[in-house]
């Protein structure tokens, strides 16, 4: 794993601490250790101030309005979508749509490349993916007869990479998978497996929910056809998320859902959808959020991220070393290349005990199977207690949680 490590001189994760008003309270009578990021990241008083301001002060509908609070709206609205696109490293802001989530991004995608599927044609996932990134591909299996084929993961929590190419038929026509993991951490090879999709003649959407918050994305270098994520894990709101679509796939893709927005001309007998990539986002978008999650990426790119991901690194092989000295724990996913994602189960206790009685410690992880049936089932597993690492968890963050869980510990065993 990656050496023990102090923070970064150029990050100083006390001081990032201060700028999250959540992180100052009590849970139960002890300071709250919120380990439970990979669900839902808290946010920084920049993006708390952001959407207040949205509310406060220039709230209005966007893109049809004269008035100037319309014009207010829509030119912070676009501005947010030109700072998410330099985020990633789009070449366009017109290759970025603004969704509801990831999980409408992955729907979007599914339902659009799906109007081009026929019975028998194949859709290639792995067996780690989150469900938004599989019950969409399941619908094309049940209404037109798609074959979807599971990359299978190793025992340590890799993509088997021979095992994925000799997948590819003449009848595959779509490939998604996950970026990082949100139950193993794994980072996947995301270049080599763009690579080889396309050396099939094969379009790769990569779901980046995990990624976009702990690593450098440039979707150039991932080579990928399409990328997704979301907000809310990205120290940004709820209820806002992006697809981005390389080149002119947006063109090429029919729409997704009906309604204002995407429209430039409707009739009794037909309808003229607008350019991309307005035409993939009908109705009154989550406005404050958009501007809220702009306002999340001006705050985290002003950090020095090669120094959040260091310290990120530093308190993750803390925590593996201070679970390996617990005999009854197997972590699930130990892959060299992994982010700050820890799951484990623990003998004769289940996770939802586990997190419960951290709880009463103050300490926040999250239990269940994480929205992963066909993990869990790979690794003979129910459900696990998952500890998700952000850049405002410390050293003492990581402590608590072991001493938590030692107590949790003596009550169930």
């Amino acid at each position: 794993m990656n050496a023990l490590s102090k923070p970064q001189a150029g990050f100083d994760p006390y001081a990032a601490r201060e700028q999250f008003p959540i992180l100052k309270r009590d849970v139960n009578g002890k300071p709250l250790v919120y380990l439970d990021s990979a669900a839902s990241a808290q946010k920084p008083e920049a993006v708390i101030e952001a959407v207040a301001d949205v509310w406060r002060g220039s709230y209005a509908n966007v893109h049809r309005g004269l008035h100037t609070l319309a014009n207010e709206a829509t030119a912070a609205f676009e501005n947010a979508r030109a700072t998410i696109g330099r985020f990633i490293g789009a070449e366009r802001s017109e290759e970025i749509v603004l969704t509801k989530g990831a999980t409408d991004a992955i729907n979007l995608v599914a339902s659009s490349i799906g109007q081009t599927l026929e019975e028998g044609d194949e859709v290639i996932l792995s067996q780690m993916e989150h469900h938004s990134n599989i019950v969409p591909w399941h619908f094309l299996r049940e209404r037109k007869g798609v074959v979807i084929k599971w990359a299978p993961v190793t025992e340590d929590g890799r993509i088997d990479l021979e095992a994925y190419e000799a997948l590819f038929s003449d009848r595959t026509r779509f490939v998604s998978l996950v970026h990082m993991s949100n139950v193993l951490g794994t980072l996947n090879p995301a270049t080599q497996l763009a690579e080889i999709a396309h050396a099939h003649g094969v379009p790769i959407m990569f779901d980046g929910t995990q990624s976009a918050v702990h690593s450098h994305i440039d979707v150039a270098e991932l080579g990928c056809d399409f990328f997704a994520f979301t907000g809310h894990k990205l120290y940004g709101p709820n209820g806002v998320g992006v697809l981005y679509a390389a080149g002119d796939w947006l063109n090429r893709l029919a729409p997704y859902q009906g309604g204002g927005e995407m429209i430039a001309e409707v009739s009794e007998d037909g309808v003229v959808y607008a350019d991309a990539p307005h035409k993939f986002e009908a109705g009154t978008p989550a406005i404050a959020e958009v501007i809220g999650l702009g306002a999340a990426i001006e705050w985290l790119t002003a950090q020095d991220r090669v120094a959040i991901h260091a310290h990120e690194l530093s308190l993750l092989d803390r925590m593996m070393a201070g679970l390996d000295e617990f005999d009854d724990v197997r972590v699930l996913g130990t892959a060299q290349e992994k982010g700050g994602i820890v799951s484990f189960v623990m003998e004769n206790a289940h996770a939802h005990d586990l997190a419960q009685l951290m709880d009463k410690y103050g300490v926040a992880v999250r239990a269940g199977h994480h929205c992963t049936h066909p993990l869990m089932k790979r690794y003979g597993v129910t459900a696990t207690v998952r500890a998700s690492i952000a850049l405002y968890n410390t050293a003492e963050d990581v402590d608590a949680f072991l001493e938590a869980l030692k107590k949790a510990r003596s009550f169930l065993i």
